[in-house]
C-alpha cells in the first residue's frame, strides 16, 4: 500500500461522513414523517437549567409561551411551578461610539 492508496481512503471517509452529516442536517431542517419534526414547528424548548447537585437538576421549560419550572432527579421529575408568563424580549441597546478625538 502506497501513499495515494492511504489518500483514497481518507477521502472515502470524509466523503462518507459528509453524506451522514448532510443527511443529519436535512433530517433537522425538514423532520422526518413519524420521528422528528422540523424545527420550526416545535413547541417545546428548554429555556434555563441549574444544577443543584450532581444528581438534581431544575430546568425552566417553554411550551407555546408558557414557562414551567420543573426539578430532575434520578428517580423523577416534579414541577415546581406552572403556568409562568416569560419577560418580555428587552431591546438591544447600542453603545454610543467613542471617538479618541481630544477637545
Amino acid at each position: 500500500m502506497d501513499v495515494l492508496d492511504f489518500a483514497r481512503y481518507f477521502a472515502a471517509l470524509l466523503l462518507v461522513l459528509g453524506l451522514i452529516g448532510a443527511a443529519g442536517l436535512a433530517t433537522r431542517k425538514f423532520g422526518v414523517p413519524g420521528l422528528a419534526k422540523p424545527a420550526k414547528i416545535r413547541r417545546i424548548q428548554i429555556v434555563e437549567t441549574l444544577m443543584l447537585s450532581p444528581r438534581q437538576k431544575i430546568a425552566l421549560i417553554r411550551r407555546d409561551d408558557v414557562e414551567h419550572m420543573v426539578m430532575i432527579t434520578p428517580t423523577g421529575a416534579t414541577v415546581i411551578e406552572s403556568g409562568i408568563t416569560p419577560p418580555p424580549p428587552q431591546p438591544q441597546v447600542q453603545p454610543a461610539p467613542q471617538t479618541d478625538a481630544v477637545p
